[in-house]
């Protein structure tokens, strides 16, 4: 079995383009499951199901749904082995800019949209810089100069990625993303023992743990504070 992992921005369209991709997928014979990650709700579940894709949700609650796939990745692939996959697509909720859930060894897939913002590509973190391929989307909304522009940040932050456009309401560009999806020596035969791309953030400070009180005394653990003396620090120099 293969597995791929997908995350992105929330809205830049992950489900739209799983499903078209997951649709030229099936079209080759191949049998295609998702496993979903999220974080409070979730009702994607239901349109994998009713494309006739086998789905699992899972729903992190108040823990970090990148740490939550950490945690059950290797039991979800391991449904899918038995459920005689031959790709399974980890879909991320992408809500942490600072995580990336990718794993050494898998293919790893960014989807972000050219309506983000300019910037959106410096500000995404691992989950964009450690992909393997990026996904754009929301193409046709935007002018041809604002595509390119947006695509050349992209390429300026994540250089070896192969970066594709993709337009999750007709599917244009989804069969020639599947092609890169799944080949015979992609599969694994276990996750454990393999690791992450990137290290998950260090901080664990007392708001993590259930703290909601504001205050210095109340904060305990990996704390960080701003500077708000450093302007007046450099323009002094």
């Amino acid at each position: 079995m293969n597995l791929v992992t997908i995350s992105g921005p929330p809205s830049s369209g992950k489900t739209s383009v799983i499903l078209k991709t997951a649709a030229a997928l099936m079209s080759r014979g191949l049998a295609v499951g998702v496993v979903k990650f999220d974080c409070l709700y979730t009702d994607d579940d239901e349109l994998y199901r009713k494309a006739g894709i086998p789905v699992k949700k899972g729903l992190s609650g108040q823990l970090c749904p990148d740490h939550y796939f950490v945690s059950n990745i290797e039991a979800v692939a391991d449904w899918g082995k038995k459920s005689g996959l031959d790709l399974l697509i980890s879909e991320s909720a992408g809500l942490c800019n600072r995580c990336s859930p990718y794993i050494s060894g898998i293919k790893a897939v960014c989807v972000i949209d050219n309506l983000s913002g300019i910037n959106t590509p410096k500000k995404i973190g691992p989950m964009l810089k450690m992909a393997d391929i990026v996904v754009i989307t929301k193409g046709d909304i935007v002018s041809q100069a604002e595509r390119e522009v947006f695509a050349s940040r992209v390429n300026a932050v994540n250089p070896g990625a192969v970066i594709m456009h993709i337009n999750g309401l007709t599917g244009q560009g989804s069969y020639e993303l599947s092609t890169l999806l799944y080949s015979v020596e992609a599969g694994f035969a276990t996750l454990k023992g393999m690791k992450l791309r990137f290290s998950m953030p260090s901080a664990l400070c007392s708001y993590c743990l259930g703290e909601t009180r504001i205050g210095e005394e109340h904060q305990l653990g990996n704390v960080r504070k701003i500077d708000l003396h450093e302007e007046e620090q450099n323009a002094a120099q």
